[in-house]
């Protein structure tokens, strides 16, 4: 099937599990909303085939936030399905600032959808997610308060 990059902008009140946990609500009923293959995200957790060999491509493949910036490593069973926020130096990177707005985010974003080669994407948001199974979140701000969480990555094979 391939990977898949996938992003996201949700509301959060300072706790970044709180956010991923209604992210995932939220993507599991635009998904599996109708009952007919999952009645709950914990049925779709229990499908261990299902998700170690597939999985859904969506957020919903990541299972825990870490508090950690540093880059995943492969060898590291537990960096996979994490959700890890992306440094400050390369927030700073990306947006020129360490308080992006959700309009920021979503115009670097849409920039790295866009991304015309390899090389581009690489050196966009998202090439800074350089393995699979897990993601980075981006703290945005209206004015000086936080208010959402830009949330990318990729899953697949």
């Amino acid at each position: 099937m391939g990977a898949s990059v996938w992003d996201y902008v949700t509301g959060y009140d300072g706790d970044a599990e709180a956010a991923l946990a209604a992210l995932q609500a939220r993507v599991f009923e635009e998904e599996y909303g109708d009952g007919a293959r999952y009645r709950s995200l914990e049925d779709l957790y229990e499908d261990q085939e299902f998700m170690g060999n597939e999985g859904t491509h969506t957020i919903l493949d990541i299972d825990k936030v870490v508090a950690t910036d540093d880059p995943p490593t492969r060898s590291d069973i537990a960096d996979y399905g994490t959700l890890r926020p992306l440094a400050p130096d390369r927030v700073t990177h990306h947006f020129g600032t360490l308080r992006p707005s959700v309009e920021q985010y979503e115009e670097v974003a849409a920039a790295a959808r866009g991304a015309a080669s390899h090389k581009e994407y690489e050196q966009s948001l998202f090439g800074e997610c350089r393995m699979r199974w897990t993601d980075y979140y981006v703290v945005l701000y209206s004015g000086a308060r936080p208010t959402h969480l830009g949330i990318f990555g990729f899953s697949g094979d």
